[in-house]
C-alpha cells in the first residue's frame, strides 16, 4: 500500500500493493469503513520486482505485506537503497511493514501485564500451524519459492508477538530443522533455543502443519505469568490472555482478532501527518516501520541458518 503527499487539506492517496487472500479478505473490508480517510488509486500485484522501492524513490509512502524481505542479507540491500532514496528526497517518505501483531489488542494488554511478572525466568513460543491442502494459503507459489517456505511467512508473525511481549532483542540462536511432509516446502518444523540481550533464555517450535493446531506465547517471571494463546470464542477468532500472581490468582481475557484496523487507520494517520509537516522530520509509528519487520526476519533467518548448520550457535543480525 503506498501513499502519496499532496495539498495539506486533501486526503492521502493509497495504492495496494498485493491483491491476495489476506488483501481480499481484511484490507479490503477494512478499509471500505474508512475510506472517508483517504482516497484509494489503485491495486498491484505483489509479484512486480522491487515496487516498494521504486515507489519510495518516486516520494510515495509504502505500506508492504510481510515478510519485509526474504534474508537478512535482501534486508541489508533494501535498508542501503532505502538511505540512498532519503538522502535524495527532502521529504523522508515511510516505509512499513503491514500483517503485524504488534497491533493486536492481545499483544498491547499482554505487554502491560509483563510488567508485574518480576525477572523473566523463560519464554515459550509454541507453533503448531494447520498450513495442508484445506488452507487457502496452501498454493501460493511465492509463498513457497522463499529458501524457508511457510516458517519464514508465518514465522514472522509469531516472532513480532514474541519481540513485542518481551520488549528486548534475540542476540543469538541455535536450532534444528527438519522436513517431513512431502507436501510443503522444506523445512517444515523448527525446534529453536534463543537468547534474550537481558539474559533470559527461551524456546520457539514451529510445526507447520499438525493435526492439532495451536499457538501460544509463554513469559515466565519470579512474580507471575503470562500466556497467550490463539482460539476461537462464542465463534470469535482472537486471542485468549492468561495472568497467574504470584499468590495463585488466574484471570483471563480474551481479545477478538482485530488489530489490522488500528494498523491501517495508524498508518493513514501518519502518511497525513507527515503530509502536513511537509519539510519536517516526522517519525512513523515504531510498530508499523520497516526496521520491525527487519528485525523479525533477522531472527528466523538465523534460526534458518542454524538449522542448516546442525545446530551452530548463530548471531541475530541487528538492524
Amino acid at each position: 500500500m503506498a501513499g502519496t503527499a499532496g495539498m495539506a487539506k486533501e486526503k492521502p492517496q493509497l495504492a495496494i500493493l498485493g491483491a491476495g487472500i489476506f488483501v481480499r479478505n481484511q484490507y479490503i473490508p477494512r478499509l471500505a469503513e474508512i475510506s472517508h480517510l483517504f482516497n484509494l488509486k489503485a491495486i498491484w500485484s505483489r509479484t512486480e520486482v522491487d515496487i516498494s522501492l521504486r515507489l519510495l524513490k518516486a516520494g510515495k509512502h509504502v505500506l508492504q505485506e510481510k515478510p519485509a524481505a526474504a534474508s537478512a542479507s535482501e534486508l541489508e540491500t533494501a535498508l542501503a537503497r532505502y538511505k540512498a532514496i532519503c538522502a535524495n528526497l527532502s521529504d523522508q517518505p515511510i516505509w512499513a511493514v503491514a500483517e503485524n501483531y504488534r497491533f493486536e489488542p492481545a499483544f498491547v494488554e499482554s505487554k502491560k501485564l509483563i510488567a508485574e511478572i518480576g525477572d523473566m525466568m523463560s519464554v515459550q513460543v509454541i507453533v503448531e500451524g494447520s498450513m495442508n491442502s484445506s488452507n487457502p494459503y496452501f498454493s501460493s507459489t511465492w509463498r513457497r519459492n522463499y529458501t524457508g517456505g511457510f516458517i519464514l511467512d508465518m514465522g514472522v508473525h509469531f516472532i513480532a508477538g514474541l519481540r513485542m511481549l518481551v520488549g528486548c532483542e534475540v542476540v543469538s540462536v541455535s536450532a534444528m530443522t527438519t522436513h517431513v511432509d512431502p507436501d510443503l516446502p522444506p523445512p517444515d518444523n523448527l525446534s529453536s533455543l534463543f537468547q534474550l540481550e537481558n539474559g533470559c533464555s527461551g524456546v520457539f517450535v514451529m510445526v507447520v502443519s499438525s493435526r492439532s493446531p495451536q499457538i501460544l506465547w509463554r513469559v515466565v517471571g519470579l512474580k507471575g505469568t503470562v500466556q497467550i494463546e490463539r482460539g476461537h470464542i462464542d465463534g470469535q477468532h482472537g486471542y485468549l490472555v492468561l495472568f497467574f500472581s504470584a499468590d495463585g490468582q488466574r484471570k483471563s481475557s480474551f481479545y477478538p482478532f482485530s488489530g489490522v484496523d488500528a494498523e491501517l487507520k495508524t498508518f493513514i494517520h501518519d502518511v497525513s501527518q507527515a503530509t502536513r509537516k511537509k519539510g519536517s522530520d516526522y517519525e512513523v509509528e515504531p510498530r508499523l516501520s520497516f526496521l520491525e519487520g527487519a528485525r523479525d526476519v533477522a531472527i528466523l533467518d538465523a534460526m534458518l541458518e542454524s538449522g542448516s548448520k546442525q545446530g551452530a550457535l548463530v548471531e541475530v543480525k541487528k538492524f
